[in-house]
């Protein structure tokens, strides 16, 4: 099948790139196939427009990262980090295999999970490689750059960027309608902005992992995409 043959090469690329390990590969070949059976070549490609802004922002910077020792691991991100940050798109947009009606909305949902994933990934990574400040999300003090739940004013910025052009290039190419680009994006910087909270009040202490954290964030997102496509379908 295509789809087999594309995520997999996908995979493959992927490892090679160094943006993923061996396992983080196989992890995101299954997801993407996945999307990619659910909502086509436009599926796969939103999931290619997440992974090059990642791996955009995460050589961003790197000598200054690897200098101050919150450079992620050389040989790219694990199965569980994989998993943490797209499994939910998957999640979402299976079910429209077998429930053709809620069919867009699970695009949707699926695409505002992405966005977050492409957001927080892109602030996190930018916000520590050029942001000279970082501020505790939850009371704004300063604190070094990479500490769990800081925000910076660049990472933010390039967040909300990386969130509405996931959310274009699903719009353009008919995975989701364009009205729905606002909705996916929002939610999708909620999420980030959860993740950040999350860093800050439940990561920082040790009381839950990173990669919870960013699939609780992926999760709010999607559910939150869901919740505003009822509540408007509801008010037309």
């Amino acid at each position: 099948m295509p789809a087999v043959a594309i995520t997999l090469a996908f995979g493959l690329v992927a490892w090679g790139l160094r943006g993923v390990t061996l396992s983080g590969a196989i992890a995101g070949s299954v997801v993407t196939f996945i999307i990619c059976m659910v909502a086509g070549p436009g599926g796969f490609t939103v999931v290619l427009t997440v992974f090059v802004l990642t791996l955009f922002a995460t050589r961003f910077g790197l000598h200054r990262k690897l200098q101050n020792g919150i450079a992620e691991r050389s040989e790219g991100r694990g199965a569980s980090q994989v998993l943490a940050n797209i499994a939910v798109a998957a999640i979402v947009a299976a079910p429209a295999l077998w429930v053709s009606r809620a069919g867009h909305f699970l695009m949707v949902a699926m695409t505002a999970a992405l966005c977050e994933a492409a957001a927080d990934t892109v602030s996190s990574e930018i916000g520590q490689a050029s942001g000279r400040r970082a501020y505790m999300v939850t009371g704004f003090n300063s604190v070094p750059a990479g500490t769990n739940g800081a925000i910076t004013f660049q990472g933010t910025i390039s967040g909300i960027i990386s969130a509405f052009l996931v959310a274009f290039v699903s719009a353009a190419l008919d995975v989701i309608h364009p009205r729905w680009i606002l909705t996916a994006a929002l939610c999708g910087i909620a999420g980030m902005f959860l993740d950040s909270l999350l860093g800050a009040t439940l990561e920082r202490p040790g009381r839950l992992g990173n990669d919870s954290v960013n699939f609780v964030s992926t999760a709010f997102a999607a559910c939150l995409t869901l919740a505003a496509g009822l509540f408007m379908l509801s008010s037309w």
